[in-house]
């Protein structure tokens, strides 16, 4: 097979980025930490032909460089310079109210800033920045990030692979499964699990790590709020707390159900699902082959659902996603609710034909419904 490193590959972000590099204008690149952020900024930089000011957020000199929050300062610093970047921009107190002033008053300036969604850049920058910013999520490598460096052979030869070990972007650059598995294990207790106790008021990290478990092994099933609570001896209002913290860092993905008020429609339960698989098989210590496992057809739909929020993200593409289930237990694993039209989609690892079920398609005519499996995966995902 052909073998590439990350650095062959070409996210799908650098030329939204570039692309948004506008005079007076932030583009905020927010992710969880080792996705790619600074890999991406540094091949900005070297391309770029304008003249460019680096900082590096968690730097103490850069944090005093930027802490007179004045305009003759900014205007000392940065005026001869066409693009100002600071990286982990979110370490930097009040960055929101300091890159508004640097970019209203310093013309023809533009401005990336990059933050691990440990504080949540995004938000924590948006209300000063309205009207002012791009706002860009990156995520592990996609695989239609990949369709450019193997041939299709070789993408069903590596997809096993993929659904066990996931897809952060220094996977890439190493051979063997035993140097996989160790980083992902560094990945999730030195920096993912990190980043969840940097937030005010968590303060017990085997908690949260026993709350990732219990949803790992509920991929694609509803979850109760009350039963997880239980199982962990917390209430319910930190469970709920907790799991919205887990969705902000990017660790997880809550999916509502769909209803349209039928009697018989389940609405209230939500499924989880993890940004990567290569961590969900890590909170539960088991990165086996798919041969020993038993949970194939959980990875699959957790591998698909990950892929599509890429694509509609990078796609720019702004689709309401939910599940749909009814109290007899007819159900489908995907719908998408996109300018008005609703189209199903059914996850199968090795079935090759579904039936809509009987009950949705007679609520739903208007609906598209189609079986996603190994054969057509790669146009639902890319």
């Amino acid at each position: 097979m052909t073998e590439f490193t990350y650095m062959e590959i070409e996210r799908a972000l650098y030329k939204q980025v570039v692309d948004h590099l506008k005079p007076n204008k932030v583009n905020v690149i927010t992710g969880t930490r080792r996705v790619g952020k600074t890999f991406l900024v540094q091949k900005i930089i070297a391309n770029t032909p304008y003249k460019v000011f680096t900082l590096e957020g968690e730097d103490i000199d850069a944090q005093n460089l930027l802490s007179q929050t004045s305009i003759a300062n900014y205007q000392r610093l940065f005026s001869d310079y066409e693009l100002l970047v600071i990286d982990e921009a979110q370490a930097i107190p009040d960055i929101g109210k300091k890159l508004k002033l640097i970019v209203d008053h310093i013309k023809g300036l533009r401005i990336i800033a990059t933050g691990s969604s440990a504080l949540d850049l995004a938000q924590q920058s948006g209300e000063p920045l309205t009207g002012r910013a791009y706002f860009h999520n990156l995520y592990p490598v996609a695989q239609q990030e990949l369709l450019p460096l193997e041939n299709a052979l070789e993408t069903r030869q590596r997809l096993e692979e993929r659904l066990v070990y996931g897809s952060y972007p220094e996977l890439f650059q190493l051979n063997t499964l035993k140097e996989k598995e160790a980083y992902l294990k560094d990945l999730v207790n030195a920096y993912l699990l990190k980043d969840i106790l940097s937030f005010e008021g968590v303060r017990n990290a085997e908690k949260v790590k026993d709350l990732l478990r219990l949803i790992a092994y509920q991929v694609g099933k509803e979850v109760s709020l009350q039963e997880l609570g239980v199982a962990l001896n917390i209430s319910k209002n930190t469970v709920e707390k907790y799991l919205d913290l887990l969705s902000k860092v990017f660790i997880l993905k809550r999916i509502g159900g769909f209803s349209k008020n039928l009697r018989k429609e389940v609405i209230k339960s939500s499924r989880w699902f993890f940004h990567d698989n290569g961590v969900r098989n890590t909170v539960i210590n088991d990165l086996r082959p798919l041969a020993l496992r038993t949970d194939t057809g959980e990875l699959w739909e957790n591998y698909l659902i990950s892929e599509r929020i890429k694509t509609l993200t990078y796609a720019k593409r702004h689709a309401d996603l939910y599940f749909w289930r009814t109290y007899d237990q007819q159900e489908v694993d995907w719908l998408e609710m996109e300018n008005g039209s609703l189209s199903a989609f059914e996850f199968k690892w090795r079935e090759e034909r579904v039936k809509t079920p009987v009950a949705f398609a007679n609520a739903y005519p208007d609906a598209s419904f189609q079986l996603i499996n190994r054969e057509n995966y790669l146009d639902f995902i890319s």
